[in-house]
């Protein structure tokens, strides 16, 4: 393909490639919705709730543990090459989930979808980044990351859709024809890129990559699962990722073909947006996490009508993530990247107010300003970390962004969780005192096992629905100040390091052309 049929068709090969991503990120939250289901023996497989926790997490851990090396892979072997291998992986893989016949075949499956996940979501970054200019870029990106944040607040809507009408497979089924007609398109519209001297492979820095991040991602799930980080079983891992992730980057510091070089975080355009990225996602998904327990359990909702209360956010990520670019060009990314972190820690602060009665629709406004300060801090961020690097480490460069918030995302859901838990299994404790052995711990363990125990125990059962709720409340308060907290230092990391505005009409930017090009973005 010529540069200029590129060229023509950029914005086509665009919707390609989003729509792609699409299918990848909607699936996560799409499952959460089916869970009920899938757990339900007539209507589902039966599964325990082991069983289902592995069923997110087996996608979460492979997905984490292979997105770095797919990165590297595609800038090697050809980023369109490994994009249809991917998604090829990915509808075969939803296929066998959607027809799976026991909860272990489900886990495989899904494993192996985590697989195919990992393959397309860095070529899709770093293909926008080779087929769009940088006048144009930013805008690109910021299309694409509005793209994740539609998929996070859509997914429940369709599953709650999907469900209503067919059976719990269909929330897998419906990636098949989506995943054909993204194939046929990619093989018609997409070019082919590929990093043209690639050196020498680093299998050495490959696998500590991988080895690494399965680890910390392992540990950061488990503990996430079992509420109590200090079992030898949590933090062998964590520490053993977190040592061979150390290894990594010393080795990478000091080979002469590293898969990606770590001297690059001396760019604060790369260090402080890949911080910023990283520090949002633990903040904004650990506590869309429990305000989807709080909608549903707390508050009555179904599943489709809490998804819908998600659409505020939706709306936000459409409306201003394609306009960050203009905003950046206008006020700089300093300033956009800090107020959006701000946005988003005021939002997430504001669930402190959120009580048992709060009436829906300033649960809208929140959602609202909280995917507008989102919106205005991915494409800045993503863009600032792809302008860091050469064209040709497009793929490296997407993956690391990916990477950071993956695991940010698991960590995020692990560590807010555990806050939620510990403060509600703490107010409840007298009431679980109360009730017969074989029952508390379900109880204890969740705000929907409590209401499954009260509902089990009829009218003996029904004074334990109100503690219940109010002990979940109070944790969802103590999580969400943490988060709140955790936004605001990234946006003080943001304000502190990342570059700002380029220098005014006819001045004279100082320093070495990558400062000024730093300054730039």
């Amino acid at each position: 393909m010529d540069p200029q049929q590129v060229h023509r068709r950029r914005w086509y090969i665009l919707a390609v490639l989003t729509v792609s991503l699409l299918v990848v990120v909607l699936d996560n939250t799409i499952l959460n919705v089916a869970l009920k289901t899938i757990a339900d023996p007539e209507q589902g497989l039966g599964a325990t709730q082991s069983q289902l926790e592995w069923a997110i997490n087996s996608y979460t851990l492979v997905f984490a543990g292979l997105l770095f090396t797919f990165g590297v892979l595609g800038d090697r072997a050809g980023r369109k090459r490994v994009l249809v291998g991917g998604l090829a992986v990915f509808g075969v893989a939803s296929l066998l989930s959607a027809y799976a016949q026991t909860p272990d075949q489900l886990i495989w499956a899904r494993a192996l979808m985590g697989l195919g996940g990992a393959a397309v979501m860095p070529q899709t970054l770093s293909i926008i980044t080779n087929v769009f200019e940088p006048q144009e870029r930013a805008r690109a990106i910021g299309i694409w990351a509005g793209a994740v944040g539609l998929a996070v607040a859509i997914g429940p809507v369709t599953g709650g859709l999907l469900l209503s009408r067919f059976w719990w497979g269909s929330v897998f089924f419906i990636n098949v024809p989506v995943i054909i007609a993204g194939i046929a398109l990619i093989a018609l519209l997409v070019p082919e890129s590929r990093n043209p001297r690639p050196g020498r492979f680093d299998p050495l820095g490959v696998l500590l990559s991988i080895v690494g991040l399965v680890a910390l991602a392992y540990g950061i799930i488990h503990g996430g699962d079992t509420g109590d980080w200090l079992t030898p079983g949590v933090l062998a891992p964590i520490a053993g990722g977190a040592a061979v992730l150390a290894l990594f980057a010393w080795h990478e510091a000091r080979t002469d073909h590293p898969a990606f070089d770590v001297r690059l975080f001396r760019d604060p355009r790369l260090s402080a947006a890949v911080a910023a990225i990283a520090l949002c996602f633990f903040a904004a998904t650990g506590v869309f996490f429990f305000g989807n327990f709080y909608m549903q359990s707390v508050r009555g909702l179904t599943a489709l009508q809490s998804g819908l209360m998600v659409l505020p956010f939706a709306a936000a990520q459409l409306i201003f993530s394609p306009r960050s670019a203009a905003m950046v060009r206008r006020f700089g990314a300093k300033a956009v990247c800090t107020s959006g972190l701000l946005l988003v820690s005021a939002a997430l602060f504001s669930y402190r107010f959120v009580g048992e009665h709060t009436p829906l629709w300033i649960m809208c406004v929140v959602f609202f300003v909280q995917g507008a300060g989102m919106a205005n801090v991915m494409p800045p961020a993503t863009e600032s970390v792809m302008s860091a690097l050469p064209r040709e480490k497009a793929g490296a460069g997407s993956a690391l962004n990916n990477t950071a918030r993956q695991v940010a995302v698991a960590l995020g859901v692990a560590v807010l969780g555990s806050v939620v838990a510990s403060v509600y299994r703490g107010d409840l404790a007298d009431r679980l005192a109360a009730l017969p052995a074989g029952v508390r711990e379900a109880a204890g363990q969740s705000i929907e096992g409590a209401h499954a125990v009260a509902e089990r125990l009829g009218p003996a059962g029904e004074g334990l629905i109100g503690p219940a709720n109010a002990a979940f409340v109070h944790g969802m308060h103590a999580a969400s100040v943490a988060a709140a907290v955790i936004a605001f230092l990234a946006a003080m990391v943001v304000l502190r390091w990342m570059p700002g505005r380029a220098p005014a009409a006819g001045g004279t930017a100082a320093g070495t052309p990558q400062e000024r090009e730093a300054a730039q973005v």
